[in-house]
């Protein structure tokens, strides 16, 4: 079935013969769907395999890349309050938590902390991660969790012991990944990170907030190419997990900012006219033709406020950027 077909109707495919595990049909589905849209698409959460977040960690280093250096010093000189209004006995909980290099700034400063529960769709990355963790701080209870944090999870069972002190949650959303999802997607999110923290929780999250295309351009287009290597990674994976057939040389990297939108697009464009195989079904693309694989939503910190407010959390402290970048990051709490 061609995806330039104007019915819309999801190819189907036949579960039985896939391998795999439950994540294979999570991501099948998506790209059989994405992939028969007018504008095709595929959710960017799937980039994030053990190559992909690899990629991604090199991607933060990059010189072009403002939002991670930004927040990392602005965490350097907020964590501490941070610590003192939140209290002792916390639960550190962080959300697509990646090498969790910033989470060591909160770990520093939170020695009494009772657990710390990092959630990430990769395990392997994640496990990689944990045990790098355990090394500098090995008295500390960590209790990962292997999910996508865009869909409802559980929070795993604390030890009985913990109950003899007030164990405040404490969530962490650093990155601006926030930015990945529109305002409706984003409302939704954080009203389900509230459900899952619970009431009077924290969440500490990062927002960038700047609108300058000559910052925003280059940082999801870096001269060195990781970005369009971590893009293209996504076609690998597809390959690899879904016996595709996209040839990574017919397709390159693009980054645009549509000020309208107040987003930064990541697209794969395609090269030359072909057909491309998923799963028993034919992909037509034109010349020029894109795959949309991520949006960055860089919202104002009224409007991220406003949302926020939307999905039951009240800003407590706000830290700003003086030097430029216009990243912000918001202590928040939820209502009741």
């Amino acid at each position: 079935m061609s995806g330039s077909t104007s019915t819309l109707r999801v190819p189907s495919f036949d579960t039985h013969t896939m391998e795999g595990t439950e994540a294979s049909l999570a991501l099948a589905r998506d790209v059989l769907t994405g992939l028969s849209q007018p504008q095709k698409t595929i959710p960017c959460i799937w980039f994030y395999d053990h190559r992909g977040s690899q990629l991604f960690e090199d991607i933060t280093g990059l010189p072009e890349y403002y939002p991670t250096r930004t927040e990392t010093r602005l965490l350097q000189g907020l964590v501490d309050e941070v610590a003192r209004t939140v209290g002792p006995h916390a639960q550190l909980i962080e959300l697509g938590s990646g090498a969790s290099k910033k989470t060591r700034l909160l770990l520093q400063a939170m020695p009494q902390l009772a657990a710390y529960v990092p959630v990430d769709i990769s395990e392997s990355f994640l496990n990689d991660a944990v045990a790098s963790l355990l090394r500098d701080f090995p008295q500390l209870l960590v209790k990962p969790v292997v999910a996508d944090f865009t869909a409802p999870f559980a929070l795993p069972r604390m030890p009985a012991q913990l109950h003899r002190h007030p164990s405040p949650r404490l969530g962490f959303f650093p990155g601006s990944t926030i930015g990945n999802f529109s305002p409706n997607a984003a409302t939704h999110l954080l009203t389900q990170f509230a459900q899952a923290l619970g009431l009077q929780a924290w969440l500490l999250i990062g927002v960038d907030t700047t609108q300058n295309p000559a910052l925003l351009v280059p940082a999801y287009d870096d001269a060195q190419g990781v970005t369009a290597d971590f893009n293209r990674n996504l076609l690998l994976r597809i390959n690899r997990e879904l016996g595709a057939n996209f040839r990574l040389n017919h397709f390159h990297h693009a980054a645009r900012f549509e000020p309208t939108a107040g987003r930064v697009e990541m697209h794969l464009v395609s090269e030359v006219q072909q057909t491309v195989q998923v799963l028993g079904h034919s992909f037509e693309f034109k010349a020029g033709e894109s795959i949309h694989t991520e949006n960055a939503y860089k919202y104002t910190a009224s409007a991220f406020t406003r949302l926020a407010n939307n999905a039951g959390w009240r800003e407590q402290r706000m830290w700003c950027d003086t030097e430029g970048t216009g990243f912000s990051v918001f202590l928040m709490r939820s209502a009741g």
